[in-house]
């Protein structure tokens, strides 16, 4: 078996209008199923995260996206096959290019949420975390 070392991603704290882009993520999900946050996912091999993040973005929502300015990097520790594995992510504040989202899974839902609403969703400590490092730097 191939055990993964250490991973990067990039995850998108997406504004518009004063509001921020959440989304829930699928129930059939293997890490935090049906839990919401941003926009998120693995960089592939040579891929910067400024590049990875707007990708990123594009298959999980449908949105294009321009890099505003990174805000901060975040890191977690995840299991694959009994393995611990060490995230390292950098977290970028985008401006969004196009308006229509569009979710991969049927189960999935999305939000625009003013900063003082983000509580009304289930959303998790590290993802908060993010939402604000963008806010702080906003």
């Amino acid at each position: 078996m191939d055990i993964p070392g250490d991973k990067r991603l990039a995850a998108a704290v997406v504004m518009h209008e004063g509001r921020v882009l959440l989304v829930r993520r699928s129930r059939t999900e293997r890490f935090l199923p049906g839990v919401w946050g941003v926009p998120c996912g693995k960089l592939e091999p040579g891929e910067s995260p400024a590049d990875g993040v707007l990708r990123e973005l594009k298959e999980e929502t449908g949105l294009l996206g321009e890099v505003v300015r990174k805000v901060g990097e975040s890191s977690f520790l995840s299991e694959y096959h009994g393995h611990e594995i060490k995230n390292w992510q950098d977290n970028f504040l985008v401006r969004p290019l196009s308006r229509h989202v569009t979710l991969p899974e049927p189960d999935q839902a999305h939000d625009w949420l003013t900063p003082d609403r983000l509580h009304t969703v289930d959303i998790d400590e590290y993802n908060l975390d993010i939402v604000r490092q963008a806010l702080t730097s906003f």
